[in-house]
This record gives C-alpha cells, structure tokens and sequence, in this order.
C-alpha cells in the first residue's frame, strides 16, 4: 500500500493534484452552508487548504506557485472578458458619480491601512493582507503576494494569513454596514421603488417601437436616407404603411416619406420627442397592428455566429440592399441596442429582423445563426489575451521617488489586456466571445487553484500567528472594511441623494463583493444593486489589484 502513501503524502504531481482536488472539493461543500443567510462560499476552499497545511500535509513548493499563479491568471482574465465590454461605457448614465464614489472607498481603504500600520508597526506586506481580506478582495491578495516576490525573491507568509484572518469579518461586515445605512437613513422601500419609477435611465435607452405618421411638410417626398441626415438621433424605420395604396413595406433608405404614411419606428425615449416633431405625431398603433397588415413580412431573432461578421457595423453589412430587410435591434448582453449603421456587431449578438420569410432565412444563413457556433470556445482569443497580459504584466515602469521598478504583474497585466480585448477584438477582427457558463467555469477552476495553494502556503504557523497577537487582526481588519463605507456611504445618500437599492450596489461593488450583492438583491426584488454593482466593479476591480502592489513598492 506504499502507493497510497505516496499519493497522500508523497511530493510529486499525482500527489499535488489529488490533494489540491480534496481540498477544493471539500471548501465547495462547506461553503453552501449559510448562518444567518450568509455563506463565505468558496473561500472555504482558503480555510481547509490552511487547516490540512496545519497539520502538515504539503505539496511542493515549485508545483505550489506554479499552479497558484496560472489559476490567478486564469481568474483575473476571465473577469476582465465578462467586464470588459461595460468597463467604458460605466461612465455614461451617472456611472461618472458611482465610479467615484467608489475609487473613494478603495482609497480611504487604502488611508486607514497606512494608517494603522504606522500607529501599530505591523508590516505593511501583513498590513496590505489584512486589506484585501477586509474588502474581500482576493486579486489584491494576488497582487500583493507576486509584487513581494519580485521585489524580495520570496515569500511573506503573513500577507495570506493576514487575508484569512479578516475575510470571514469583511463579508459580515458589509452586510451589517447595508443593515446599518438602513436604519440610519429610515429607508421606505415603498418609495424607493416610486423613486425609481419616476428616473428609470435603463428604461430611457433601450430600444423600443413606436409609431408615428408624417405630418411634417418639410419633409414631404424626402428619402429616409435624407430625413435620417437631418438630427443625429439613432432611429430605425422598420416598418413603412403607405397612405395612397395601403402597401406595408420593409423601407429603404431610398424609400420616400410622404404626407399621412405611418411609420413603425424603433429608438428610445430619450430620442423619440425630437423624431417626432422632425416626423410627426405618435398614433395609438401597437406591433399586433402591424403584424396584422401583412403576414407576408415578419419579425425574427438572428444570433451573430459568423466569425466574418464580428466587428463589422450594420451599415457594412447592407443587408436592406441585399436582402430587402430591415435590422431593428441589437441585444446584447440582455440589454436591447438601436440598430444604428454605426453599431459594431459581435459575435454572440442577437439581431431582430424585419422582412419576408424567405429574406429572413437568406439572412439566417448569411449571419449564422448557429446556436452550436456559439457553444464552441474560442480558445484562440483567450491563449492570446493571456500571453499578452503577462508580457504587459511584465514591463517595468520606472516613476520617481520609487526605488524599484513598477509592473502590472500577473494579476494587473491579464486584467488590463482582457479589457481591452473584449471591448476592441471585434473591431480588428479578433473572435471574443464566450459563453457565460464557460466564463464562469475558467473562472471559478482559477480561483479555486488559487485559494488552495494560498491556504497550503499560509497553513504552517498560522494558528501560532493568531494566537501571538493576530486576534488583533481582525479588528484592523473592521476597522478597514467599516469606515470607508461608512463615509461613502453617509456622501452617497445625503450628498448625491442616490437610490439606496443603488447605494447597495455601489457599496458591494466597491468591495468586489457578491455575497453583499446576493443580500442587496434579495431584500431589493429589482436589479439596481446589481446594475450599480456593475458599473463600478470595473474600475474597482483595477484599483484594488493596482494599489495593493503600489503599498508594497512604495511602502515595504
């Protein structure tokens, strides 16, 4: 039976993996029990990689960090794909004040931390451990550990041990600080949900029909393309009812307005009162009337699976010439988008088409619309992207008053290049497009590799750590996590006079948080935290992994 022993307690690969596969396995179980409603999840995996490392159950050091890194990678990049397209256009919308609000809790995060390790000595390697356990933050945690490798060649067994200590307090802590705001601000949930209604934004910019007649004389006998190079709104004309002969067609942008034609338009509500006084009045038409007018034309949804397709714009495409048939809207990532000319279409976008059932289906096979295209992973784009977040993640940057040099390491590199990949790939060319339950599984293997291995490293001395002094830990740990939120939050509410579903999105998001997420979602019933939460989990997302190897150059 020596072969069992070797495979539990022996040094070589098999061993590595049949521990590393115990320790994940057993964390994943114990993180679906909750007390109270609330559940550190998969950090479990961190505790019973510390608790086997305790008892003495090792894996080579070499496999160790091998395989710690490659699953940071892993997981950093993966979210940069999932957030990459809304990392840009999270400024729009009000995105400008929550980005803000939220680059203010990481860097009062980032003050209290300096702070506390100047009144109490601790070393700012244990110092910057206890922050990114506080803000459950575990890239920051990657971060840190890699960044304090390069500049001493080894590695500080108190960064992750550090982590542990605050975590399990950080997640409760935002939670009792979203209870808190609640009491504090006497939240009536009754008139938050009217408060929404009356400034729904998402509501503003979705595309949505309407229907109009041509009343307006200027534009009388004018093509659409002519009408269109009047206001620099995005509309589509879908559908086209001619007054003298009853005929509905799918129009052209040579097609002609005439007096009393009505018009099935698509556009949003921030647009649809300056088409109207360009058009004419709005009449009381729904899309069944349309549909009534003509079985001949219908209304299908195209998913975008040709690779040929990705990147090009509507207009490139000229399916109207082509195909007589009319692209009303996009959706994209569940969200519906104009079909302006100008819109890139990716791969994975779903297009609605207008037009007879023949053209549709010539349109089907020139877009694709494969569903098993699309459950193929583009293994390419990915492999790329990470060799080119790690040759970024490897440039050193030299800044003055820093004595070593500056890199974006293996967590900021991937990160960074994900972003940028998955908003431009589609223009040059490049296929980014995963599926999210791929995503997510690349995502979760990464951080699971991770978590294991920095529980295996910080296992040997950790109880000996809490014990001499790390109980105090926890409470700088609190002490991070509460006062940010606090001062943010109090400026958030009474200053900025935000939505406090918003507020909680902001606040969870600012700390990378999902289980504060899931609490905010449930007690809300709408999804405005998490539409908060992903607007500023971008940028927070960067901060957090940049800071943290900025305290250790600067600081160590």
């Amino acid at each position: 039976m020596e072969w069992i022993n070797d495979l539990i307690f022996g040094s070589g690969v098999a061993h590595a993996i049949f521990v590393l596969a115990l320790v994940i396995s057993s964390g994943i179980l114990l993180g679906k029990i909750k007390v109270f409603g609330v559940s550190l999840g998969i950090t479990w995996i961190l505790f019973v990689g510390i608790f086997l490392g305790h008892l003495g159950l090792g894996i080579d050091e070499h496999i160790l960090h091998f395989i710690k890194e490659f699953g940071l990678i892993l997981f950093i990049y993966s979210i940069g794909m999932q957030v990459g397209p809304s990392f840009f256009s999270s400024f729009k919308q009000g995105g400008i004040t929550l980005n803000l609000l939220a680059s203010s809790v990481v860097l009062l995060g980032v003050i209290t931390t300096y702070v506390i390790h100047v009144v109490t000595g601790l070393p700012i390697s244990t110092m910057v451990g206890i922050l990114s356990g506080a803000v459950t933050n575990t890239p920051g945690l990657g971060a840190a550990q890699q960044t304090y490798y390069e500049v001493t060649g080894s590695q500080d067994p108190s960064i992750p041990m550090g982590y542990a200590v605050a975590y399990p307090l950080g997640v409760v802590g935002i939670i009792l600080s979203l209870i808190l705001f609640r009491t504090i601000f006497r939240i009536n949930f009754a008139k938050e949900n009217e408060a929404i209604s009356n400034r729904d934004a998402s509501k503003m910019t979705e595309a949505q029909m309407f229907s109009l007649q041509v009343l307006n004389p200027a534009i009388f006998g004018k093509t659409i393309h002519e009408i269109k190079n009047l206001t620099d709104k995005e509309f589509v004309i879908s559908r086209l009812l001619q007054h003298d002969s009853g005929t509905l067609t799918v129009p052209l942008p040579d097609t002609l307005l005439n007096e009393n034609d009505k018009i099935l338009v698509v556009s949003n509500l921030q647009n649809i009162e300056l088409i109207e006084a360009l058009i004419g009045q709005k009449i009381d038409m729904d899309r069944e009337a349309w549909n009534k007018l003509d079985s001949l034309l219908v209304s299908r949804r195209i998913n975008v699976t040709k690779s040929g397709i990705n990147g090009k714009s509507v207009g490139q495409l000229r399916l109207r010439n082509l195909f007589g048939v009319n692209i009303t809207r996009v959706n994209r990532a569940g969200v519906d988008l104009v079909a302006d000319p100008r819109l890139q279409l990716q791969l994975g976008d779903r297009v609605t088409v207008v037009g007879s059932e023949a053209s549709i289906a010539n349109v089907e096979k020139f877009l694709g619309n494969s569903l098993k295209r699309l459950r193929e992973p583009n293994l390419i784009s990915i492999f790329i992207g990470i060799a080119l977040g790690v040759l970024v993640g490897s440039i050193p940057f030299m800044f003055p008053g820093i004595p070593q040099p500056v890199k974006l390491g293996l967590a900021g590199g991937p990160l960074i290049v994900a972003i940028l990949v998955s908003k431009f790939g589609p223009k040059y060319g490049l296929v980014t497009y995963t599926t999210m339950s791929a995503n997510l599984m690349l995502r979760e293997v990464g951080i699971a590799l991770f978590l294991a291995c920095v529980g295996f490293g910080a296992g040997e001395g950790f109880v000996e750590t809490v014990v001499n002094g790390g109980y105090r830990w926890i409470a700088y740990g609190a002490v991070i996590t509460v006062v940010p939120l606090l001062i943010v939050g109090i400026v958030g509410r009474k200053v900025y006079k935000l939505n406090f579903f918003t507020l909680m999105g902001l606040i969870a998001g600012s700390m990378t948080d999902p289980p504060a997420l899931s609490y905010a979602n449930g007690i809300a019933g709408n999804d405005f935290p998490a539409v908060s939460y992903a607007t500023v989990y971008p940028l927070t997302m960067f901060l957090r992994v940049i800071s943290a190897q900025l305290m250790i150059l600067l600081f160590l």
